[in-house]
């Protein structure tokens, strides 16, 4: 990445060809609004919520399934199976709704962000944005990876399995079962056309969920990646300046730009959490059930179904620590900006520029961050706040379970 960064520069729509890309393949079109084909847009959007319509009964299936198991001793571990699949739709509808709710809020960021990128070769040396780039693309390819793994293996090992025993292993029966436990109101196995059909519709609505869960996340790494090199770029610029002595006005001006141009910073930081606060705090509590679920089938189950859901649970504590990381790195990119004021030469300077810079220390004091409502700043100590909320929700679970 760093040879080809050397060669060429890199545009805004190459940091954003991952979640962009992906979203295409369930309908959601990020940059719709500059489309030029709206036959392409249209068909776009119905199989968009086409897909979420076909998703949301699964996921009310899912619900009447728990609900029944809830029912009886018996089959309470069939709804604890199914809980931390209810919380990971749930968490990727809701983030699909904050998408279009903020539609246009993601669009001005977008766009505000594409404009302030470094255009030229020289720029982006300055910016130092491969090495921002090259974190970032490992970040996404590591959650890429597993979260299309947990829903590729939760939707095609009952499919697999059947297949081997039956074409392989000379079992009688192929055995029609399904990845997640839902319910239908129709016997979904009675005919082979019909478990088909459901399968595949199943396996969709799987991806969907697994597409629309991954990419809110990866337009979050993408944007706060750009913020972060912004804010250390301004850091950077500061720290350098060399205050010229007899240059008062070329200082107040400069320093000027800087206030500027950290200001916007800080206000595309209010419009990410405008966007994310909501769908965060949701997704902090439901990642504490789900890891508590998870973990609980990972010690009571056979070792296929611990190896399946060894997935799942990697997938969510890396996907919760990814929110962290980068909430923390957001965090330590724009306190640098204070420190980075204070270590110029100011002493040097008219009393003029001391105000302002003395001005742009204290607002850097109040650092950019990722704020849910009723939740501490998102950083690397609320990750230790989830997983220790998880521990005491499957030690609780642990006790009620074996109690009964």
């Amino acid at each position: 990445m760093s040879s080809a960064l050397v060669e060429s520069p890199r545009s805004f729509g190459d940091m954003m060809r991952a979640p962009v890309l992906l979203y295409k393949t369930i309908g959601e079109d990020i940059y719709a609004h500059r489309s030029t084909n709206a036959l392409n847009s249209l068909l776009l959007k119905i199989y968009l919520y086409a897909g979420f319509i076909n998703f949301n009964l699964l996921v009310c299936g899912e619900l009447v399934f728990f609900y029944k198991s809830m029912q009886d001793f018996e089959t309470v571990r069939l709804a604890i199976a199914v809980a931390p699949c209810i919380g990971f739709s749930l968490v990727a509808d809701f983030k699909q709704f904050t998408m279009v709710l903020y539609k246009g809020t993601l669009t001005r960021l977008l766009d505000e962000l594409e404009e302030m990128h470094p255009k030229t070769l020289a720029q982006q040396r300055a910016f130092k944005m491969d090495d921002f780039e090259r974190t970032m693309r490992r970040v996404i390819g590591i959650f890429t990876f597993l979260c299309l793994a947990y829903t590729t293996t939760f939707s095609f090992y009952p499919a697999v399995k059947a297949t081997i025993k039956y074409n392989f292993l000379g079992y009688e029966t192929f055995d029609r079962n399904f990845g997640f436990l839902i319910w239908f109101p129709y016997d979904a196995t009675s005919r082979n056309w019909v478990y088909w059909i459901t399968y595949w519709d199943i396996a969709h609505g799987a991806y969907l969920a697994g597409i629309a869960f991954l990419c809110a996340d990866l337009l979050l790494v993408v944007v706060i990646t750009q913020l972060c090199m912004h804010f250390s770029y301004i850091a950077n610029r500061l720290e350098d300046y060399p205050c010229y002595e007899d240059r008062n006005a070329e200082n107040i001006q400069f320093l000027a730009s800087m206030i500027k141009y950290h200001d916007k910073c800080l206000t595309l930081c209010e419009h990410i959490n405008q966007m994310y606060s909501f769908s965060l705090l949701l997704n902090f509590l439901m990642a504490s059930m789900q890891i508590c679920f998870i973990a609980f089938q990972v010690t009571e189950s056979t070792i296929e179904v611990i190896l399946i859901y060894c997935i799942f649970l990697m997938t969510s504590m890396v996907q919760v620590f990814l929110v962290c990381y980068y909430g923390d790195a957001l965090i330590a990119a724009s306190l640098r900006v204070g420190d980075a004021a204070y270590n110029q030469n100011w002493f040097q300077c008219s009393k003029t520029y001391c105000v302002l810079l003395k001005m742009m220390i204290m607002r850097s004091q109040k650092p950019a961050m990722i704020r849910p409502p009723t939740f501490p700043p998102i950083s690397l100590v609320t990750y230790m706040k989830v997983i220790s909320m998880s521990y005491q929700f499957f030690a609780l679970l642990r006790t009620t379970y074996y109690r009964n």
